[in-house]
């Protein structure tokens, strides 16, 4: 049954790293549904964190392939147990000075902001697990989504791990 997997791989922070741990499930046909990347709590090794989609077997064939790359550290399945997993969307939205307060109604609604206003235009900041993310999204659907830029989901396992 298919299911989505968040990973957490530790990395050398080495020019060709992310290239060659994408390139990786490019030709064995997992598909990266987002990426990130980032420093980690050690002095020159990055923290990646990998959401994709698959069974079982298929994480298992991610992880031991990408211990057969040379940079990477460690590989951890972050949502085998509780965790905390965060987003953030910029949505630049077509707002003239009326409709602003109806906006700005949807904005304090999702504990977001509006981050940059313009003649007839704002952008909002909304940061939050995908789904609040895409529930944000389709309610600003109707005043006309200019732009979108999304981050990607990081992410950690709950506790003192």
């Amino acid at each position: 049954m298919n299911r989505k997997y968040t990973i957490a791989i530790l990395v050398n922070d080495q020019p060709g790293v992310l290239q060659r741990v994408s390139g990786l499930f490019g030709r064995r046909g997992y598909n990266i549904e987002s990426i990130t990347v980032g420093a980690s709590e050690e002095p020159g090794l990055s923290r990646m964190v990998i959401v994709t989609t698959g069974d079982d077997h298929t994480l298992e064939q991610i992880q031991k392939q990408l211990y057969k790359l040379i940079d990477v550290i460690k590989v951890i399945d972050i949502s085998s147990n509780p965790m905390v997993g965060r987003e953030l969307g910029l949505i630049k939205i077509g707002a003239e000075p009326s409709m602003r307060p109806e906006i700005l109604g949807i904005v304090e609604t999702f504990r977001a902001a509006i981050v940059d206003i313009g003649p007839s235009s704002l952008i909002v900041q909304v940061v939050g697990d995908s789904e609040k993310i895409d529930a944000m999204i389709e309610l600003l659907k109707p005043y006309g989504i200019r732009e979108l830029s999304r981050t990607g989901v990081t992410a950690m396992n709950r506790g003192a791990k």
